[in-house]
């Protein structure tokens, strides 16, 4: 089992963990805006889960069904994170609505905050933990639990403080508030998971100072060749893939083109993480201009 699947199985037991902790706190406080808070985890939980299963997808050997892997499959992952935020953010609407006609009373215990803090703690530190990981193994699924564990982090210690405030105040539509404030966040968030996810599948270029180190490396390696143009990148979860046409001179043997496709090949994988290049050879009446651009 690689790091990424090891960490996503951690998150749904801390996922677990921290959801308890917050519907705890509901139960000790009564509150609505502490309610919408577990609520959140809730879909912490759901996520992480689909987060184990796209992984386990995304890392299966391409076959013949699927020869270029299985690496979108952290995308659906992260859709799915995003329709389930958006559930949670309506759900809380209602429970907005419900109170706001019917509220019940409000007790800010010491403990039932102090057990919301200690959750929203454990997220924090795990909020930091996923992002790097996600970052180094380039995962969609788990950078978008992380960018929703920071949601949920503000959101909760917002809360907290808001709820505290109602107490002391004796204004308990403030809770109802609150939790009007964080559904609204929620839906924020599920709009900008949604999005990035929706790109990614769409086949979305790799960023500029990757692309542009993929200039650089395929100029440097070109020696032989004419020009290289047409350059394509593309994202899929993990994966990067790079093809362009290579002109060579039509009078060089098929092994000297070939090596200088090798060359090019071996210094893009020492570059860029997880790259597939495609390399097409032409004749020099190709050529669309002399020296080596990168176009």
């Amino acid at each position: 089992m690689n790091q990424s699947s090891r960490i996503a199985l951690i998150n749904v037991g801390i996922s677990i963990l921290v959801l308890s902790l917050k519907y705890v706190a509901y139960l000790l406080t009564g509150s609505i805006a502490l309610y919408s808070d577990a609520l959140e985890s809730i879909v912490n939980v759901a996520t992480a889960a689909t987060a184990v299963l796209a992984l386990r997808v995304s890392h299966k050997p391409a076959d013949a069904a699927h020869p270029y892997g299985y690496a979108k499959a952290e995308y659906f992952s992260a859709v799915v994170v995003g329709v389930l935020i958006v559930v949670a953010a309506i759900s809380i609407f209602r429970e907005v609505y419900l109170g706001w006609f019917s509220p019940t009373s409000l007790d800010a215990s010491l403990p039932g905050l102090a057990v919301n803090a200690g959750a929203t703690a454990i997220n924090a530190i795990w909020f930091a933990v996923l992002l790097r990981t996600g970052r180094r193994a380039r995962s969609p699924a788990l950078i978008a639990d992380a960018r929703h564990l920071l949601t949920d982090v503000i959101s909760s210690a917002g809360v907290l403080v808001g709820v505290a405030i109602a107490a002391f105040t004796g204004w308990e539509r403030l809770d109802l508030i609150l939790a009007g404030l964080v559904a609204l966040n929620i839906l924020w968030s599920g709009w900008s998971v949604l999005k990035e996810s929706i790109d990614g599948l769409m086949d979305h270029a790799v960023p500029p100072e990757t692309l542009a180190l993929i200039r650089r490396r395929i100029a440097a390696e070109a020696t032989g060749a004419i020009e290289a143009h047409d350059l394509r990148t593309r994202q899929a979860g993990r994966m990067t893939f790079v093809d362009f046409h290579l002109v060579v001179p039509g009078d060089m043997a098929v092994s000297e083109a070939h090596a200088i496709c090798d060359r090019i090949e071996d210094a893009l994988e020492a570059e860029v993480p997880d790259v597939l290049v495609n390399i097409h050879v032409e004749p020099e009446a190709k050529a669309k201009q002399h020296g080596i651009p990168v176009i």
